[in-house]
């Protein structure tokens, strides 16, 4: 399977909220980052780990999938 049919495939429940988390996590690490006003230096840094931490946890959700299906789709596709 490749990362293209892996991304479009159906994700469980648990990784999709995982994935809603971890896009929280990154808009508020970049709106910290992104903010106006002078920030203390180790706000910023925790905003960039969050940023860093947010994205990787959104990417690793996407690509878990439903194993269930994936086999359903495979048995079908080889008849």
């Amino acid at each position: 399977m490749n990362i293209i049919k892996r991304a479009k495939a159906p994700t469980p429940k648990f990784f999709r909220i995982l994935r809603t988390v971890g896009l929280s996590l990154a808009a508020v690490g970049g709106s910290l980052l992104a903010a106006p006003v002078a920030l203390p230096a180790a706000l910023i840094s925790v905003a960039g780990y969050l940023t860093l931490a947010g994205g990787v946890m959104t990417a690793v959700s996407q690509t878990a999938v439903e194993n269930d299906k994936i086999k359903k789709d495979n048995e079908s596709s080889s008849e």
